[in-house]
């Protein structure tokens, strides 16, 4: 099963650099590990996979990994709906975005009992999450929305940075502060 998802995974990663790729383009190099946040988040999960694979667990990374998944995979299907009940326009790749994004954030959900989060791998998440909120609502360099959406893009922003603190307790409640009901990698 760790191989059949790391596969979705991995394609799901490169299929979602590519999904960017017009908007990488128009990027200065300075924001580009901050633009993409989707494919990070999956690529981060990707790692955790592999690390399973090997019999590791490496805290830093499965915390990183559940926040962003749990994060952008709610922010997606936010955005998309959102889009939608918008009146703006919707084709089939909103309705594939949105169950890959669902699918994302329940992953992070599934395996959060496996990781082995500290609370100092939540501070360096939070770091990260706060300050790649900054780079896209202060810089501008946001992942492109539905026109319709562009009209509150600063409301956007608001909600981005408290999911992001929501994604935070979600992993610091269910796996941190229940240590004692983790589970061991299967071996």
């Amino acid at each position: 099963m760790l191989w059949v998802l790391l596969l979705i995974n991995g394609g799901g990663t490169l299929y979602g650099f590519y999904w960017y790729e017009g908007q990488l383009a128009q990027t200065p190099v300075y924001f580009l590990p901050f633009v993409p946040d989707s494919p990070t988040a999956s690529l981060f999960f990707t790692g955790v996979l592999a690390a399973f694979l090997l019999r590791k667990n490496i805290g830093l990374l499965e915390a990183i990994a559940a926040v962003t998944l749990i994060k952008y995979g709610i922010w997606a299907v936010v955005m998309n709906v959102g889009a939608d009940l918008m009146g703006g326009p919707v084709n089939w790749q909103n309705y594939m975005l949105i169950a890959s994004h669902l699918g994302m954030a329940l992953q992070a959900v599934l395996f959060l009992p496996y990781y082995r989060v500290k609370p100092w791998h939540l501070v360096v998440v939070g770091i990260w999450t706060v300050h790649n909120d900054i780079i896209d609502y202060v810089y501008g360099m946001h992942p492109w929305v539905s026109p319709v959406l562009m009209p509150y893009i600063d409301h956007i922003g608001y909600f981005t940075f408290w999911l992001g603190l929501a994604a935070i307790a979600v992993v610091y409640v269910f796996n941190v502060r229940h240590h004692r009901y983790r589970l061991s990698l299967p071996r």
